[in-house]
């Protein structure tokens, strides 16, 4: 069975950095997407950003490339979101997540599109 397991996240005053990882374990080969949600409370699930198979390609979310990037370790299967700059708007649980299926183009950050999730990781910019 896939497994994601996720850390990094916690507490940082805004202004200040974090870095998720994401390691996919159990996968039966490496042609998988894997992507980054985040949903804060009383909020949607929203997209961030997307790594294609192999990790050579990224996506983003219209407004969070810049200040959010992804990168992929495919020797360690690890997904990395390096997170600058941070707001107190970021607070959020952030998901890792993974699907062996082809993304069209417009659906790379559907959750929908996704059918294995780690538990998620708990960010808190304070103000």
């Amino acid at each position: 069975q896939v497994q994601l397991e996720e850390s990094g996240g916690g507490s940082v005053q805004a202004g200040g950095s974090l870095r998720l990882s994401c390691v996919v374990t159990r996968y039966y080969n490496s042609n998988y997407w894997m992507a980054r949600f985040r949903q804060a409370p009383g909020k949607e699930r929203e997209g961030i950003a997307a790594v294609g198979p192999g990790g050579r390609d990224s996506y983003y979310a219209d407004d969070m490339e810049g200040r959010f990037t992804i990168s992929k370790d495919s020797a360690k299967e690890t997904l990395f979101l390096q997170m600058n700059s941070l707001k107190p708007e970021d607070t959020a649980v952030y998901y890792c997540a993974s699907d062996p299926n082809y993304k069209a183009p417009g659906s790379r950050l559907n959750s929908q599109e996704y059918r294995h999730w780690g538990l998620g990781t708990q960010v808190t910019v304070s103000s």
